[in-house]
């Protein structure tokens, strides 16, 4: 698999143009993420990685679609949950799952792990371990853009969980009234950790309370691809114009349990089947096929060519080396602060 990403232009340009063909990309990106994490829950049963896990399961419409209104000069600040973020943002597969296996080779070289994927070529700033942590960090991010005079947007990714967190509220705060290039993007699955989100919010429209602090806010449907594009764009098109942040209340769900310690009791099975007939992958499938634009033949070279890139990012995370045990240290100070006396 390719350790480098053109840029969006390029990117762009070298695709087949029309709407059969954007379609085709974005399952594919889709598809990349579903199988990626259901290998990693593979790979963490067979103790081949270990740690904290959150997978991506179900959700995937969100980062994919969200990724295709950014540039390449945006920035993306994320969650623990971030794999699919990562691999939408393009951050190689071989050097998330090298992560994952705390390799070297790893896009944090192997110190972050599940939690803390970061790539700052890519301005992917991260994974954060803390709920709600990463807000904090994108308002500044935005900030320096906008005392730079620089257009871009800095998408922060958070869940439904950061509503009961301080830093969430602050955040939005400042960043209306400081009108701040940045694109919330609250992922709304419907449970922080095991908590239901009517349990723990007395307001659950969330895109309603955030359109409190007064930005722009509006609810998706998280499980469409296409309309978490369509109000990503819009939303991004919004910021460049100098309109202040924007709030989408991306309406997801989660497949899987909050992490693969968690015995998911919490919710009723027949809740998850219900949602799992709204799964995104096979709703666009079932949507390009209606369309005319899929046949099995493609579906099955594209599934064919997803799974070969995974198992060689698996590969070469195998064969990828540790960090030697000299280089423990390296890293924990700043190399001007290590000079000191």
């Amino acid at each position: 698999m390719s350790t480098t990403r053109a840029p969006r232009a390029a990117r762009s340009a070298s695709r087949p143009t029309g709407r059969a063909a954007h379609r085709l990309a974005l399952l594919e990106s889709m598809l990349r993420v579903r199988r990626f994490e259901e290998r990693c829950v593979e790979l963490y049963s067979a103790a081949r990685i270990r740690g904290f896990m959150h997978v991506y399961i179900g959700e995937e419409a969100v980062a994919v679609g969200v990724d295709e209104a950014l540039t390449d000069e945006d920035a993306v600040v994320s969650t623990y949950r971030e794999h699919g973020h990562a691999l939408a943002r393009g951050v190689p597969a071989d050097a998330i799952m090298a992560e994952m296996f705390g390799k070297a080779t790893g896009c944090s070289r192997g110190r972050g792990g599940s939690m803390h994927l970061f790539d700052a070529g890519r301005r992917f700033y991260g994974g954060n371990a803390i709920v709600a942590g990463g807000l904090p960090l994108a308002a500044g991010l935005a900030l320096a853009d906008r005392m730079t005079g620089r257009t871009r947007v800095t998408c922060c990714f958070f869940g439904d969980g950061a509503f009961a967190e301080g830093e969430f509220h602050e955040t939005a705060n400042l960043a209306a009234l400081w009108r701040l290039p940045v694109l919330f993007v609250c992922e709304n699955n419907l449970y922080a950790m095991g908590t239901a989100l009517a349990r723990h919010q007395a307001q659950t429209d969330l895109a309603m309370r955030a359109a409190a602090y007064g930005m722009v806010s509006w609810a998706v449907d998280g499980m469409d691809v296409l309309a978490v594009e369509e109000a990503a764009r819009r939303a991004a098109e919004g910021i460049r114009a100098g309109t202040g942040p924007h709030f989408l209340e991306m309406r997801t769900y989660r497949f899987r349990a909050h992490s693969m310690y968690d015995s998911d009791r919490y919710r009723d099975k027949a809740e998850i089947e219900r949602w799992k007939e709204r799964d995104p992958v096979d709703a666009l499938v079932r949507r390009m096929r209606e369309d005319e634009e899929l046949t099995d033949r493609a579906l099955a070279d594209l599934e064919h060519r997803v799974s070969a890139g995974i198992q060689d990012a698996v590969d070469a995370a195998e064969q990828a080396p540790e960090e030697p045990v000299e280089d423990l240290l390296k890293y924990v100070t700043s190399p001007v602060e290590a000079s000191r006396p």
